[in-house]
């Protein structure tokens, strides 16, 4: 029975990056999908999330920073800096049907993640002072939600957040966000790749820096 058991685990669950994450075929993943369906491709985590969380582990980032995780879905990128950083993490999102995804994966993974619904357009300076910190993986998908994504990532520096990250396999809505806000906020684009845990070839959208971390 043990060694089923241990079986059964390999198959639907998942360590990486020092998180545990449950994948589909997981029982309470499923019975999650049978009371909540997200409708916004909040199904499942999208490998973005990976890019992000590797980025992080290679810059680090300052002890406590408060991080504004949005589009979160399942919010592994933000539950990763709260493992990791003891970041005091707000993960937002429009649908908020992915919110009990994201606090089974932070009780499993012994952290606390505050959430919020709301859109894009709707997060104005008041919202975004006081982070210093933006992440957000996958979210920009399609060409409608280009503009309101540079709105966002402008008012975010505004506001004084120090460093926003936004990974994307190089669709192209997101390469059009990416090179509007290179040439209009002063942005770069890094290639990234990670073989964690699986391989992940991401564009990585940087605006801004955050201090440098002492390791």
């Amino acid at each position: 029975m043990e060694v089923d058991r241990k079986k059964h685990e390999r198959q639907t669950v998942r360590q990486a990056f020092g998180l545990t994450i449950l994948k589909a075929a997981d029982r309470r993943i499923r019975q999650l999908k049978g009371a909540h369906a997200p409708s916004l491709h909040g199904h499942k985590l999208w490998s973005s999330s990976w890019a992000i969380m590797d980025y992080l582990a290679e810059q680090g980032l300052p002890r406590g920073a408060r991080v504004l995780d949005v589009g979160c879905g399942w919010g592994l990128a933000g539950i990763f800096c709260a493992r990791h950083f003891e970041a005091r993490v707000t993960g937002v999102d429009a649908d908020p049907e992915v919110f009990p995804y994201l606090r089974l994966h932070a009780a499993l993974n012994g952290v606390q993640v505050q959430t919020r619904q709301c859109e894009f357009e709707a997060l104005q300076a008041q919202d975004l002072s006081g982070y210093e910190v933006m992440l957000g993986a996958d979210i920009c998908f399609w060409d409608e939600l280009t503009s309101p994504l540079l709105a966002l990532i402008g008012r975010a520096l505004e506001a004084g957040i120090q460093q926003i990250i936004v990974a994307d396999p190089g669709r192209p809505p997101f390469m059009a966000l990416a090179d509007r806000c290179v040439a209009q906020l002063g942005a770069e684009v890094k290639s990234w790749e990670c073989d964690e845990p699986v391989r992940v070839r991401a564009e990585l959208l940087i605006a801004g820096t955050l201090p440098v971390v002492a390791t």
